[in-house]
Parts: C-alpha cells; structure tokens; sequence
C-alpha cells in the first residue's frame, strides 16, 4: 500500500506545481498589460491630452490640425511646407499625438510644434 501512496502525493504535488505555475504565468501576463496599458499613456496628463510645455499658447490659439490649411499649418514655428503636407494628407486625428502614432512626423517635428497644434474633432 506504500508505494501506491507515495504514487498518488508524487501526482497531487505536481498537480499543485502546474497550479501554481499557471497561475504564477497568469499573474505575469496580466501585470504585462496593465504595464503596457501604462506604458501608452505616460506622456499624457490626468486627463488623456498629450502635454504641453508652460509656455504654449492657449488651447483657441493654437492650429487645428483637423481643419487648418497648409498654410495656416505654416505659421507653425518650425513647420516646413512637405510636414504641413502629409499632416493635411492623414487627416483625420483624435489627439495631436496622432501625428507621432501614425508616422506622420518624426519624433523632432513632434517636439518642435506639439506646442502650438491642436486636434478638434469638429469644426469650430
């Protein structure tokens, strides 16, 4: 009768290991997407719009990338002709963080002029 015992704690000890195991791998995997969920929003403040330094200019004053010509993109400091181009081209965008999630500008284009371009969703 021993070994039959010993057989079945060996089967209940592995059974526990591959237990434990899953739901160890389980817990990883939902800690790595609630990481990458965080990891998505970290350049945006409590309320979800993309930051912006202290001296930008006020929201109305800013260049809506959703409806602004190419040359009302112009005014943009730092803003070239073909950039203003492809922003007009890719249209529509949710936020102006679009314009980095879509490849539409690369990440110094973004710098130069995150502070002075808005998205609206509507025309105002």
């Amino acid at each position: 009768m021993g070994g039959i015992e010993a057989e079945n704690e060996a089967v209940r000890a592995r059974t526990r290991f591959t237990v434990w195991t899953i739901s160890f791998l389980c817990g990883c995997a939902a800690l790595c997407v609630c990481l990458a969920g965080m990891a998505q929003n970290q350049d945006r403040d409590t309320r979800g719009v993309p930051k912006t330094s202290k001296t930008a200019p006020p929201p109305e004053a800013r260049v809506d990338i959703n409806h602004a010509t190419v040359d009302d993109l112009l005014k943009v400091p730092g803003m070239t002709r073909s950039w203003a181009g492809r922003i007009v081209r890719f249209r529509p965008y949710r936020t102006k963080q679009d314009l980095l999630d879509k490849g539409v500008v690369d990440s110094e284009v973004y710098d130069r002029i995150k502070d002075y371009v808005i998205a609206h969703r509507e025309k105002q």
